[in-house]
């Protein structure tokens, strides 16, 4: 439940940002479809597994350099606009964020 909910807000985000930066208008770019690819992945083998904090919160960094640095882009731009876009998943996301995982 809890990584599905990461998934979600992470495609959110890069979908909220690929929209607003390259002008897509339902599907994703190549580049952020890739990064989209990468992070599920990501998510999708990390050691964590449901008690995983938010990704600023984690003590392991699982992304290359390049993919982190994009991933970190990403969530700067979208993080802030979400409260408008998917108010309730922003909210369960801050959330997430705050509560300490065991």
């Amino acid at each position: 439940m809890r990584l599905d909910r990461e998934k979600a807000t992470v495609q959110r985000m890069i979908e909220l940002y690929c929209k607003s930066h390259h002008h897509t208008k339902g599907e994703l770019c190549l580049g952020c479809q890739d990064l989209s690819d990468y992070a599920m992945n990501r998510l999708d083998h990390c050691k964590f597994g449901e008690s995983k904090p938010t990704c600023s919160k984690c003590p392991v960094h699982c992304y290359k350099p390049l993919m982190r640095s994009k991933i970190k882009e990403v969530m700067r731009y979208s993080g802030l606009r979400m409260i408008y876009t998917h108010p309730i998943a922003a909210i369960r996301h801050l959330i997430d964020g705050r509560t300490k995982n065991r």
